[in-house]
């Protein structure tokens, strides 16, 4: 008598990996959705106050979440791509993936220390309870107003790539959730079944 072949189902991320993940995601939105309304809204000088407060807290919430994942990532293996997926879209996805985290981490030091080099030398305090420092020596710049002109532009560039690489990150999953139809995204969605019905 020939008995059931079990397939195995894909492997998945870790529930750590997949909470990390879109406790980032939330993050960088909230992030995103901060940024463009303190700097493109209308605003009142106070309100515009607030959120450059609640940007900080957020940006640094985000930059320990990285250090989490990238912790993480380095001690459990990531599942493996498809091995369906041509070489060229493979590369591509490791690079939009590296410069995801790179940005992840580059965008809140490059905020941190607009704020440490700032001339007004504004105290930050994350969600309004924890003291949270300067970067050293940026204090004690004497072109502090030149660096800080540098600095804000920088952010402001890599914010713009960083939308421009999560706007390819979701369209990529999309596209293989809805058009190659493959367990990509499930993957990184608790609990959500794979195409088999099997449990991972």
């Amino acid at each position: 008598m020939i008995g059931t072949v079990h397939v195995a189902p894909p492997p998945r991320y870790t529930r750590v990996a997949i909470a990390l993940h879109w406790l980032s995601a939330l993050a960088v939105l909230g992030l995103i959705a901060i940024g463009l309304a303190m700097t493109h809204g209308d605003l009142a000088p106070m309100r515009r106050f607030q959120l450059y407060q609640w940007h900080k807290s957020v940006g640094v919430t985000v930059l320990a979440l990285t250090l989490l994942r990238l912790g993480w990532r380095l001690a459990h293996r990531p599942p493996p791509l498809p091995a369906s997926l041509p070489v060229g879209e493979r590369a591509g996805a490791h690079a939009a993936h590296a410069g995801l985290y790179g940005l992840l981490l580059g965008l809140p030091l490059v905020g941190w220390a607009v704020v440490s080099v700032s001339p007004f030398n504004l105290p930050t305090l994350l969600y309004g309870i924890l003291p949270w420092p300067h970067l050293p020596v940026l204090p004690d710049l004497a072109n502090k107003a030149a660096v800080e002109a540098v600095l804000k532009q920088v952010h402001a560039w890599g914010a713009w790539f960083l939308i421009g690489l999560l706007l390819l990150h979701v369209g990529a999953a999309l596209r293989h959730h809805l058009v190659l139809r493959d367990d990509t995204l499930r993957r990184m969605l608790p609990r959500a079944p794979f195409k088999s019905g099997s449990r991972p």
